[in-house]
């Protein structure tokens, strides 16, 4: 619960916020990633991928039945399963089949886009799932402006992936794509999230927000 304060920001002690974060991580990518390691050596990597698709829909609608919200992250990892499976099965050509990369990251910089001027954009969701971050967003514009802004800003990261995937697709053979787009997708992603972390420690300073630590 906040506290009566204006100037409050909370996140969970360092050993839970690991644990809230591995929960989240494990319910959106762990499981389906186990349901299709062990579908594929069973069956081959169709089945895996059915298996894969299966399961994180299968979490999703548990999630939605009992807490009777889907989170951001979650939503997401199906919407790209979703993708990469029709695509799949879609075609058996290689350049076709690559095309989940460049397309799964447009829908992504749409989902970010999309919620941007909403009054809940989907970093302060996925901030709320996966660290159990606590504040009260109306109390302070400026977070709310960060929370904006991150999420545009994630749009963007997910849009140049996109434009640069495709670039990739149309001119690298597969090996070469498939070595060249991992080592982008690590540095734009990293350099993302410190750019993100960055921001966030200097709009508390400049808004005179104090972060703490709680028991839960």
């Amino acid at each position: 619960m906040l506290r009566p304060m204006r100037n409050y920001v909370e996140l969970p002690r360092p050993w839970l916020l690991v644990r809230t974060i591995v929960w989240s991580l494990g319910e959106a990518v762990g499981l389906p990633l186990v349901a299709f390691l062990a579908a594929d050596a069973l069956a081959g990597p169709d089945a895996g991928l059915l298996a894969g698709l299966a399961t994180v829909w299968l979490v999703l609608g548990v999630r939605k039945l009992v807490t009777g919200q889907v989170p951001g992250l979650l939503m997401i990892s199906a919407v790209a399963l979703c993708l990469q499976t029709i695509l799949v099965f879609a075609t058996g050509q290689d350049w076709i089949y690559l095309l989940q990369f460049p397309l799964a990251k447009l829908v992504l910089a749409l989902l970010f886009a999309r919620s941007a001027p909403t009054g809940k954009p989907l970093i302060a969701r996925m901030a709320a799932e996966m660290t159990s971050l606590r504040h009260n967003c109306a109390a302070n514009t400026g977070l709310h402006r960060y929370f904006r802004g991150a999420t545009w800003l994630w749009a963007g990261i997910f849009g140049l992936l996109a434009v640069i995937f495709a670039a990739l697709v149309a001119t690298e053979p597969i090996p070469m794509f498939l070595l060249a787009s991992s080592g982008i997708y690590i540095v734009v992603i990293g350099l993302g999230a410190g750019v993100s972390a960055v921001w966030f420690f200097a709009v508390l300073r400049r808004h005179h927000l104090r972060l703490s630590f709680t028991q839960a």
